[in-house]
């Protein structure tokens, strides 16, 4: 499908505020009540708690961004986002090529719903997996 759909640029200016870093611009694009869930089933409140938890893991990261698809559910539109991650851990390695996929759920113009998957914990627990990417 075509990613000329508004919710795709919805989830593109997310992204782009997100990788600034700038959680208060992001949170703008986001539904009161939002719902965000990270790769473990780990629940976020809100854009900052994204930061804050990346700040952790990451010294920085930013996402290279892939293809986006979108699908029309009556009530919302849901649309995937896909690529790689880019950045360094926090002791100063550099990393590329760990795969991400993204899902938000679009309402009325806002993101409700984002659920986010990618290679870091399993590149985080075997560093080797990472050599061979």
């Amino acid at each position: 499908m075509s990613a000329e759909h508004p919710a795709v640029q919805i989830v593109r200016d997310f992204l782009a505020a997100s990788m600034a870093p700038d959680p208060v611009l992001a949170a703008t694009f986001m539904a009161e009540g939002v719902k965000i869930t990270f790769t473990g089933k780990r629940e976020m409140a809100d854009p900052q708690a994204i930061t804050a938890f990346n700040g952790g893991r990451y010294k920085w990261v930013k996402k290279k961004l892939g293809q986006f698809d979108w699908m029309d559910r009556g009530d919302s539109v849901v649309v995937y986002a896909n690529g790689t991650l880019y950045g360094e851990w926090p002791d100063g390695r550099s990393f590329a090529g760990n795969r991400y996929l993204d899902r938000y759920e679009v309402r009325a113009g806002k993101i409700t719903h984002m659920d986010v998957w990618n290679d870091s914990a399993e590149w985080i627990l075997t560093p080797a997996i990472a050599q061979s990417a």
